[in-house]
């Protein structure tokens, strides 16, 4: 990891290797993260329809976006404790789980947006 620091238009190809690395990844690796991807197809046709202006749809998609970025926040976690050790540590469930609550926050984080901007659109 000491290599040399890649600058200008190198250190944005390399970006960008590494983040398709790491989506491949995880879609490999994280089934949650495959749920979340595929329910994508549905939400964005519905965030578009249940919206009323372009920013409901933003919120709308975007909310639900950070539902699979928090699954992959959690991830990273979950590797680099496993990663340590599989041995059971206090330390370690601890941050496994503070990842999994945050993960399941986005969702109801979502959840209650796309009720309120729901309720709005077709209730009142």
């Amino acid at each position: 990891m000491a290599e040399n620091k890649k600058r200008g238009i190198q250190r944005i190809i390399n970006a960008f290797k590494y983040t398709f690395a790491g989506l491949k990844s995880a879609w490999i690796h994280e089934e949650a993260f495959r749920q979340e991807i595929v329910f994508l197809i549905f939400v964005i046709p519905l965030g578009m329809w249940i919206g009323a202006s372009s920013t409901q749809r933003a919120i709308l998609i975007g909310f639900y976006l950070i539902i699979p970025l928090t699954e992959l926040l959690n991830s990273s976690i979950e590797a680099t404790v496993d990663r340590i050790g599989e041995e059971h540590h206090a330390l370690s469930g601890r941050a496994k789980d503070l990842g999994s609550a945050a993960v399941f926050l986005s969702i109801c984080t979502a959840v209650i947006i796309w009720g309120l901007i729901a309720w709005e659109r077709f209730f009142h």
